[in-house]
């Protein structure tokens, strides 16, 4: 089987591909012969029921700042092409939620990765909520009072933007901490959305696991461990990526979230997990497979694409 893949990605020039999940997906594709193009999302336009985007045949090498060999983009009807990978960074803003809508004309004739109307339907902050006894305390909201009665009863807190990513705007509020009314009116100022208040979890000294599930199956995972002085466990901030095994709780939790995953069209995933909780589900752009093949050797992208293949068969 050859298929044709059309990618939707940020500028590929710019990509870091040591950790980049997207180019490791694309190695995959490559070494099964697939044919591979690739689009930013402004590229995206829907006309009179045809949705194209002018693509670029690539190919691409494991090589640091020599990675990518990108052709005379020209304009395709993504109806025939066989995939789309959805692949381009989250913020999830109205830019991404529009691309979904678009490519939902697509899809399922063209297989869109991962099926656009559910990662539409599930940010990773509230798609999380749908799983009860999985979370650790929490609040989302934007009233103050609400806030304030949390803390009162948790004393020790994150609170985040609602949409953010990558650990942007995540702040540890402790017990004697004096600026939470200082940081709602920052976020009232610069957030239309609710924010998201979660009771501290100091089991994230720890680290943050990041698992990766395939079509509702783990597939393995990563520790993320903060740097010291830092509540974050993200890599882009200093947190470092170390091997590590499923425990027997995040195996039951991939259990009871996998089916429905699995039923949404959700093919590659990520979760987060701290201690014994859930914190999210990441469907828009999940990465950590390159880390995990360094670490493990397991080959999360050929599983990614034996479910893809066994989907367009």
């Amino acid at each position: 089987m050859t298929l044709s893949i059309a990618v939707q990605m940020d500028p590929i020039q710019s990509i870091d591909i040591k950790g980049d999940s997207t180019f490791a997906l694309m190695l995959e594709a490559q070494a099964r012969s697939h044919r591979l193009m690739v689009y930013e999302p402004r590229a995206l336009s829907f006309r009179d029921g045809r949705v194209t985007a002018q693509c670029a045949p690539v190919t691409v090498q494991d090589v640091a700042g020599d990675h990518a060999a990108v052709g005379t983009a020209e304009m395709v009807d993504l109806s025939s092409v066989d995939v789309v990978l959805m692949r381009q960074d989250p913020p999830f803003d109205m830019g991404y939620i529009t691309a979904t809508h678009i490519l939902e004309h697509v899809h399922p004739q063209t297989l869109v990765v991962n099926d656009p109307a559910h990662v539409r339907n599930a940010p990773e902050k509230l798609f999380v909520t749908h799983f009860d006894g999985l979370l650790p305390p929490t609040l989302i909201s934007s009233d103050a009072r609400e806030i304030l009665d949390f803390r009162a009863e948790h004393k020790d807190i994150i609170v985040k933007p609602l949409f953010g990513n990558g650990g942007a705007g995540v702040f540890h509020i402790k017990p004697d901490d004096e600026n939470l009314n200082a940081l709602l009116e920052m976020f009232t100022e610069f957030y239309r959305e609710p924010a998201i208040i979660q009771k501290y979890l100091p089991e994230v000294r720890q680290g943050d696991k990041r698992v990766i599930l395939v079509d509702g199956k783990p597939a393995g995972a990563i520790n993320r461990v903060p740097a010291q002085g830092e509540a974050r466990s993200n890599m882009h901030v200093g947190g470092q990526a170390m091997k590590s095994d499923l425990t027997p709780r995040e195996q039951e939790i991939c259990e009871l979230i996998g089916p429905e995953l699995s039923a949404r069209g959700l093919i590659f995933v990520g979760i987060d997990v701290i201690g014994d909780y859930l914190t999210e589900i990441n469907v828009t752009s999940p990465t950590g497979i390159r880390e995990m093949e360094r670490f493990d050797g397991t080959n999360v992208a050929a599983l990614i694409w034996d479910a893809i293949e066994g989907k367009v068969g």
